[in-house]
């Protein structure tokens, strides 16, 4: 049996298991307000110019159905 077949037959505690998420949050390095802020411009902006790509694509191969089959 290989080491993954007996960590996979043995079930760790759910006590253990919280204790151990508690743990490996405590490593995290949570983002500033400021941080969070400047990515919600940076994922707005860019949710933005994909939109108007997309849109702009579709009205393009729109008016161009309208012309060839229109």
């Amino acid at each position: 049996m290989s080491d993954r077949d007996k960590s996979a037959a043995t079930r760790t505690p759910p006590v253990t298991f919280i204790r151990q998420v508690i743990a490996e949050l405590r490593k995290v390095v949570w983002p500033t307000r400021p941080m969070v802020a400047q990515y919600f411009v940076v994922v707005l902006v860019f949710v933005l110019v994909m939109m108007a790509i997309v849109a702009g694509l579709d009205f393009g191969f729109g008016q161009l159905m309208f012309k060839i089959f229109g």
